[in-house]
């Protein structure tokens, strides 16, 4: 093997001229996972000059002594040896401008008996999360949990497959359809978001379908729907659980045939869009209740997505503390105390990162210093109590006289928010008509 301006000439195999012409760093390994040949791209990305033929691509991209699967990591590499067709996965490596993650593909090269004899490794920076901040709307994380969970987005991005997103409240459901989107080609198309709680019927419909003008009260005009507006591009339905039973079919009508009308009108339009759905409920036991139709679940669940709660990546806590600092402008003055630190991460976090970002936000609030210590978190923990570590006050607050009005508004909140059911099945159970829950919770 002779090395010729980073290139490595073998005897037996011509190296295609590709290799330089492909853009994105890559390189080509043999069976022992030293790599034979680079293009200048990645000789740059990993700040090694000229030297990097005859190492391991671990050691160059990993600064690892051993294989990155003798750490619990997946090798691309092995899985292309394993079955023989490209293999991609997702890993964090340690480029020239710091830790990142990458989308590493690797496909296997054959000889003319057939044989496998190397393996064409490509890295392609990974766009939508990041290791250092989430300035750019980027995921930030490094856990297991987090990387199990961005390879399945990167693998369904770009296909059409309606994506599920499953994860409790606070898990960060909208940044993961944002990406998927992102990722897609339909990037350059609309992304339309509609939270389905907490919306009518009719509204609902309306919202989705788009309505003529006369065709309900206050229809004082024309209006185009969501699913036209998403022509071309992306539609996320959030909290998809809560479309109301009587609509489901016309939703699935929609997936089905891609027809729709607005309401008050016969005429049939058509959207080209992908669907990507979101819930924190058990839409599993949702069917089995009755109170979600079982063809839209299949319809919906092609590809679910685990969104992993706080309580899944601890090991992120410190990242996501120093963007939720930056966030805030305090990230010079604000900083966690080991201590701290330490009872962040032995926090249940029932609210997930959005019940960090406030607890954070306090506790800075708290400290005069900007030093944030465990009696820091203490109060803002004590606060947080107080709503259930979710945001929504339970129904009686000991710290005050609360008002009958308030302490039912409060009720109504907190129970809606786990009550498996339809709007008008609580409505019913509390003995009050839908429209005064929807007015409550407005309110509130």
């Amino acid at each position: 093997m002779v090395e010729n301006n980073g290139i490595c000439q073998l005897p037996d195999v011509t190296l295609p001229s590709i290799l330089e012409g492909l853009g994105e760093p890559a390189v080509i390994i043999d069976d022992g996972l030293r790599i034979v040949a680079a293009n200048q791209a990645y000789r740059d990305h990993f700040a090694e000059g000229n030297r990097v033929c005859g190492k391991h691509c671990y050691e160059v991209s990993h600064h690892y002594t051993i294989p990155c699967d003798q750490l619990g990591e997946s090798c691309p590499l092995a899985g292309a040896r394993a079955s023989g067709t490209c293999c991609p996965a997702l890993h964090i490596h340690h480029t020239a401008g710091g830790e990142e993650h990458e989308a590493v593909t690797v496909h296997p090269l054959f000889d003319s008996a057939g044989r496998i004899r190397f393996y064409l490794e490509v890295l392609a920076r990974q766009q939508i999360a990041s290791l250092k901040s989430s300035r750019n709307g980027q995921m930030v994380g490094r856990s297991p949990a987090f990387a199990r969970m961005l390879e399945l987005v990167s693998r369904v991005a770009d296909a059409s497959t309606t994506v599920l997103l499953l994860g409790e409240s606070g898990t960060g459901k909208d940044l993961v359809a944002r990406a998927v989107h992102k990722l897609s080609s339909r990037s350059g198309g609309p992304f339309v978001p509609l939270d389905c709680s907490g919306l009518t019927e009719t509204l609902f419909e309306s919202e989705l379908f788009g309505h003529e003008k006369g065709s309900f009260t206050g229809a004082h005009e024309r209006k185009r729907g969501l699913v036209e507006a998403a022509n071309e591009g992306t539609l996320f339905l959030d909290e998809v659980g809560d479309i109301p039973l009587s609509l489901q079919v016309k939703l699935l009508r929609l997936l089905e045939t891609g027809t729709f009308r607005r309401v008050g009108s016969v005429e049939q339009l058509r959207s080209d869009f992908r669907l990507v759905c979101a819930t924190h409920r058990d839409l599993g036991k949702l069917v089995e209740a009755g109170h979600f139709r079982e063809d839209l679940y299949y319809r919906i669940s092609a590809f679910p997505i685990h969104l992993p709660t706080l309580r899944e990546r601890t090991e992120d806590i410190p990242l996501l503390a120093e963007c939720i600092f930056e966030r805030l402008g305090c990230s010079e003055r604000c900083r966690l105390t080991a201590e701290a630190l330490e009872a962040l991460q032995g926090h249940s976090f029932p609210g997930n990162v959005r019940e960090l970002h406030n607890m954070l936000e306090r506790a800075c609030l708290l400290s005069d210093s900007g030093r944030i210590d465990r009696e820091h978190l203490s109060l803002a923990a004590s606060q947080s109590a107080a709503t259930g570590g979710c945001g929504i006050p339970l129904p009686v607050d000991v710290e005050r006289v609360l008002s009958l009005e308030d302490v039912e508004t409060r009720y109504i909140q907190w129970l809606s928010s786990r009550f498996v059911g339809s709007r008008a099945e609580l409505a019913d159970q509390l003995g009050i008509s839908e429209r005064t829950l929807y007015r409550r919770l407005r309110e509130h």
